[in-house]
């Protein structure tokens, strides 16, 4: 394989993981430390990537989720609902972790004023409570993901590993029998390690989403305590989330009006 071919292989890899680290790209192309640094070195000048000390972050265009602006305008009053419910299920001095997200912003949004500890990759989330004088707030470090504001990768992961929370608030691209699914494999590391740090996990997450799948799955149905949904949420889901012992909550979104699915949370 030529260094031409083998960049190109590496740039899909990159492009499908978002992050690889030098011993990855070692093992998986089967070249040297000193080959593999060299390949993202020149693949840096060209602009498809950013170099850290230990591997490398994709940034050359690629499909990528849809914008968070454009998110932000879809089913917005079954998120505002969301967020009203989850809100009330948090507790005046509480320590949480917000996941990055539309429908996890709208929880933000309820909780601003009140005396929290709120850990955030969000920046979004952390723009909204950054100045609000009860909250104590922990952003989490890492490459920030353009597309949804999120801090994500190693920084981000080292973080939360030694946090503890009692409750993690997250969002999700997709519902299936399967289990929850996101769009990102280094969005879905970060996740994983958020429902670890929490004594109990809330996902909030509006009907749309469900006999959905995205790319990477986060975890099996029954992995967290907690669905928030709308009231357009099809019995059959709310039967098989309670028989895999999740607990349930249906928004009303009477006299709201929403349109067309969104593809994450």
């Amino acid at each position: 394989m030529t260094a031409q071919d083998r960049q190109k292989e590496m740039s899909a890899y990159l492009a499908e993981r978002g992050y690889a680290s030098i011993a990855d790209l070692m093992a998986r192309f089967a070249v040297s430390e000193s080959t593999a640094r060299r390949d993202l070195q020149e693949m840096q000048q060209r602009g498809l990537l950013r170099r850290t000390r230990g591997g490398a972050y994709y940034v050359g265009t690629r499909e990528h989720p849809l914008s968070y602006a454009i998110r932000e305008g879809r089913f917005t009053r079954a998120k505002e609902e969301i967020g009203r419910v989850v809100a009330e299920m948090v507790r005046d001095g509480d320590s949480l972790i917000l996941d990055g997200g539309t429908t996890t912003y709208q929880v933000a949004r309820r909780l601003r004023g009140r005396p929290l500890q709120v850990v955030t990759n969000s920046l979004p989330i952390a723009n909204l409570l950054g100045n609000a004088p009860l909250t104590e707030l922990v952003f989490l470090g890492g490459y920030i993901m353009p597309q949804a504001g999120v801090a994500l990768g190693p920084h981000a992961e080292n973080m939360l590993r030694s946090l503890n929370v009692r409750m993690a608030i997250m969002g999700t691209a997709g519902v299936t029998e399967e289990g929850l699914f996101n769009s990102h494999l280094l969005m879905v590391e970060v996740e994983r390690l958020m429902m670890q740090s929490a004594e109990e996990v809330v996902i909030a997450v509006d009907h749309s989403k469900f006999g959905r799948k995205s790319m990477a799955k986060l975890c099996d149905l029954g992995e967290f305590k907690y669905l928030v949904s709308d009231d357009e949420l099809e019995s059959c889901w709310v039967s098989l989330l309670q028989s895999r012992g999740t607990e349930v909550r249906l928004a009303s979104t009477a006299d709201g009006e929403d349109n067309d699915p969104g593809e994450t949370p």
